[in-house]
């Protein structure tokens, strides 16, 4: 979610999720191609099964000053967490294990929190390594495909988040599954985004996300931010990606 002038633009997780896997699809593909594919719907789908948004009409709630909340102002669901990891289990166990990556990579720190965090962060740990003997599949390639996933969820959110620093100013995205640290600037407002070093297959890329545009700033309940959201115009918000001259 962001703050406009005129009030509100609404990116959905999950849109910023398929950002994230155009971003994923342009990379070299040095798995094989069914291992490809799951790291894909890994990326794809890693923040879905949110059952408290599906109830409140597709949104967070409401902050206390009526706005729309965003996911950072929601804390940890178990229930979502372990339902991500029940659904990628249809998938198979390389699914599995790259969602459970992710979600170690998320909620580690709050290991020790409570019994019940705890247990299911020994749990995924537990899991992975039972997928990763029955894939064949060391410690390391199994982290050098997740990193992968990382470095597209992170770009994926600076895009979507407008964080993308002003007057040309470069930041860090994230390391990739080389241990390569890549950054990202833009020289000129609204034109191309430089990524350095340039880690895709083509020479530059064009990605796209769609957002839904609310003109009202506050809402009374949950009930008529939802209808506000199903009514919401949308516009597509698209970058093209180039690689730095140097």
């Amino acid at each position: 979610m962001n703050s406009t002038p005129a009030g509100w633009q609404i990116i959905y997780q999950q849109a910023h999720a398929l950002l994230a896997m155009q971003l994923a699809w342009h990379w070299p593909h040095t798995l094989e191609p069914d291992r490809w594919v799951g790291l894909l719907a890994a990326i794809a789908q890693h923040d879905d099964e949110q059952d408290a948004w599906r109830g409140r009409g597709g949104h967070h709630g409401l902050t206390p000053a009526g706005a729309p909340a965003n996911f950072t102002q929601k804390g940890f669901s178990l229930e979502q967490a372990a339902g991500v990891l029940a659904v990628a289990r249809f998938q198979g166990r390389w699914r599995s294990l790259l969602t459970s990556l992710h979600l170690s990579c998320l909620y580690e720190g709050l290991r020790g929190d409570t019994e019940e965090i705890t247990s299911f962060l020994d749990y995924l740990k537990a899991r992975q390594q039972e997928w990763r003997r029955a894939l064949k599949i060391t410690k390391a390639e199994a982290q050098q495909a997740y990193d992968l996933l990382h470095w597209c969820d992170r770009l994926s959110l600076i895009l979507c988040r407008h964080e993308i620093p002003e007057m040309g100013r470069a930041v860090e995205i994230h390391r990739g599954p080389d241990g390569t640290m890549h950054t990202l600037a833009q020289p000129e407002p609204g034109g191309p985004v430089i990524i350095h070093p340039w880690p895709f297959r083509e020479k530059t890329i064009a990605v796209s996300v769609e957002a839904s545009v609310l003109t009202q700033l506050q809402f009374r309940d949950d009930a008529e931010l939802a209808g506000a959201l199903r009514a919401a115009s949308i516009e597509t918000l698209r970058w093209e990606l180039r690689p730095g001259t140097k």
